[in-house]
């Protein structure tokens, strides 16, 4: 029986898809450590910065700010789960990393800067100033306003 060639077109874009979507399995949650051995075992190399937080622009302070009162946001994805699709980030299970965004001056959308946050309340901080393409993780109680 010959089959309607956009059905087996279907079924096959289904199944990368799917297989796109897989991820590795999530190992058990544990416990923040401050450990730099730590910080190594990431299985990414994430930018060690909780002695230097000079890397934040100006416009961060407002957004820690906003976090730590929870809220209100300036963008409705503000808040929003990151799913740490790139995987640059420690594995976590879903939902433990929340995304913000860092105001651009200049730009008209929202920019490329982000601080991440994992775990409720937070207790891990990453910035990016390029869309998630690299990571430094800071102490949000080193940051001088």
């Amino acid at each position: 029986m010959r089959r309607a060639p956009w059905l087996i077109a279907a079924i096959v874009l289904l199944g990368l898809w799917l297989w796109s979507q897989r991820q590795a399995p999530l190992p058990a949650p544990t416990a923040p450590t401050a450990s730099p051995a730590a910080s190594r075992s990431a299985p990414v190399p994430v930018a060690a910065g909780n002695a230097a937080t000079d890397f934040l622009p100006a416009e961060a302070h407002e957004v820690l700010a906003r976090i730590a009162r929870g809220g209100p946001y300036q963008h409705r994805q503000d808040g929003g789960t990151f799913q740490n699709r790139e995987r640059r980030l420690p594995a976590q299970p879903r939902g433990y990393y929340r995304e913000y965004t860092v105001e651009t001056p200049g730009e008209n959308d929202r920019g490329a800067r982000r601080i991440v946050t994992g775990g409720d309340p937070p207790s891990e901080y990453y910035y990016s100033d390029d869309h998630y393409r690299s990571f430094r993780r800071f102490d949000p109680g080193q940051v001088q306003p």
